[in-house]
């Protein structure tokens, strides 16, 4: 018996130390509602058209930026994207039309069915997001995701509102109140 506890509780510091390690993040309160995503899809996979979308995407996150960087809600995201979204096409039109593209841009807040994706810490689960859809033409090619809410892809450093994202360890948890 004494062999067992021994063995076990090893098996549970490991698994502590391990997902501290790891920065395992609770989402067991997080829902696909508090995220807005953004998906930019290229015309095409040819790489004047992906050269074209990133710098589509530098001038829609250069736009929203100072919109989104503060807001502490995902309806205030929603609400300013879809305030904007006029705006938005234009932006993604000007790049266009200043680089020699004969078509355009389609915007629209939509929800839509994404992959798991994982942005440097943060995972987010396979499964159906609101969006900030951006189609380049035919938008066939290959695209470009990122997180408008909280506002990962629109601010750098840790002022971008995601420094209160708490990260726990649920082994650690059942440690705690173990005791």
């Amino acid at each position: 018996m004494k062999n067992i506890i021994i063995w076990l509780s090893l098996a549970i510091l490991v698994s502590v130390i391990g997902a501290g390690l790891f920065n395992v993040k609770d989402v067991s309160n997080v829902t696909n509602d508090d995220y807005l995503r953004i998906h930019i899809r290229a015309n095409s996979n040819e790489q004047v058209d992906q050269d074209v979308k990133y710098e589509v995407k530098n001038a829609i996150v250069n736009y929203l930026s100072p919109m989104v960087a503060e807001l502490t809600s995902v309806e205030a995201s929603k609400g300013v994207v879809r305030a904007h979204l006029l705006e938005i096409r234009d932006v993604a039109n000007y790049v266009l039309k200043s680089r020699g593209f004969n078509y355009s841009a389609n915007v629209k807040l939509t929800e839509e069915q994404f992959p798991d994706r994982s942005y440097d810490d943060l995972f987010l689960a396979e499964g159906v997001y609101d969006a900030l859809i951006v189609e380049l033409g035919s938008g066939k090619g290959n695209n470009w995701w990122c997180v408008v809410f909280p506002p990962l892809c629109f601010v750098n450093g840790q002022e971008n509102g995601t420094e209160n994202i708490e990260y726990k360890s649920k082994i650690a948890e059942i440690i705690n109140n173990f005791k």
